[in-house]
């Protein structure tokens, strides 16, 4: 509750998390030493993201139906309800409605990197800053006054968005049982208003529409974005003989004779464990991984003298769209 322009609650009894976190099994069981009931509530789609062993709790309305299901599970004023990415846009009724015991966690700095994109913004800005969050959840995003945060910096092995992830979760542990025990022992905390004149909103991204190759890039921005679109997610994509592949781990290389724009992303030579690939500029990129779009491994079919290479339509379409995520899946419009 909120009184005094500060954030506290009497005696935590139960913890509901809303959207998909893949750290939700760890989380649960923080609770479960700290003696609190907790539940997860997310949308059909985020649902597949969830191995059979969680207990899963399916709504993709904020209607009677889902507030009736809140009301029998515990006191809404004993209550934390902890979004992860959820997939509803709150109203002001909805937020009453949780007696705004209504909270996000949010992975980056706010006001800056509102939104969605993950780590991939990151990778693509050379964000280096790691910051847990804790907001009040408000109608719009992620604009609701800050309970606590905490920053650090991402290792220096940080480079593909997995590696981000990793690093993130292991310090959203962290940062959580901290928090969680605060409340717990009594502490209020101090509502920190966001400054409404500065900050940024970060769409969201889809590889199969974000992710294509643009060769006229420097070889520097070439290595973060393909980097940024590396594992978890499927891959940066461009075409190769007519066909749509996958390239993944890449390095930038200085050292070999000069490149002209014209040359950008022809194959220079073959080195058997990598592939040597020219940019615009003087550096290279090394290729260890390239597949199609099922998977199959096409490395040792290319050979030097070969071109990769992504049409004006597929770039064009990656900054016309712009992509969404509903309780139902993507929406691109």
């Amino acid at each position: 509750m909120i009184q005094n322009n500060k954030f506290y609650i009497k005696k935590i009894e139960n913890i509901v998390f809303f959207g998909f976190s893949k750290i939700f099994s760890e989380l649960q069981k923080i609770n479960k030493s700290l003696n609190i009931k907790d539940l997860i509530i997310t949308s059909s789609d985020q649902k597949k993201e969830f191995s059979s062993e969680n207990n899963v709790y399916v709504f993709d309305k904020l209607d009677t139906k889902f507030k009736k299901f809140i009301s029998k599970k515990g006191n809404i004023s004993k209550t934390i309800f902890i979004s992860f990415g959820c997939r509803w846009i709150f109203k002001k009724k909805d937020i009453n409605f949780f007696q705004n015991n209504l909270l996000n966690f949010h992975g980056t700095r706010l006001p800056y990197d509102a939104g969605g994109g993950g780590f991939s913004w990151n990778i693509l800005r050379n964000d280096r800053i790691n910051n847990q969050i804790v907001h009040l959840i408000e109608p719009a995003i992620d604009t609701g006054s800050i309970l606590m945060h905490t920053k650090s910096l991402f290792p220096s092995y940080c480079k593909i968005p997995k590696d981000f992830e990793d690093y993130r979760n292991h310090q959203l542990k962290i940062f959580y049982e901290k928090f969680i025990k605060q409340l717990i022992n009594g502490k209020s905390f101090y509502l920190q208003k966001q400054l409404n004149y500065m900050g940024r909103y970060n769409p969201r991204l889809s590889t199969e529409i974000s992710g294509w190759i643009n060769w006229n890039i420097s070889s520097q921005e070439l290595f973060k974005f393909i980097n940024a679109f590396d594992d978890p997610y499927p891959g940066a994509r461009t075409i190769y003989k007519g066909k749509t592949v996958i390239i993944k781990k890449v390095h930038i290389h200085g050292g070999e004779s000069p490149n002209h724009p014209f040359m950008s992303g022809l194959v220079s030579r073959h080195d058997g464990d990598w592939i040597v690939v020219s940019t615009i500029d003087e550096n290279m990129l090394l290729v260890e991984s390239i597949t199609d779009l099922k998977g199959k491994n096409l490395f040792h079919e290319i050979k030097p003298g070969d071109r990769f290479y992504t049409p004006t339509s597929k770039l064009d379409l990656a900054i016309a769209k712009k992509i969404s995520y509903t309780t139902k899946g993507r929406k691109i419009v």
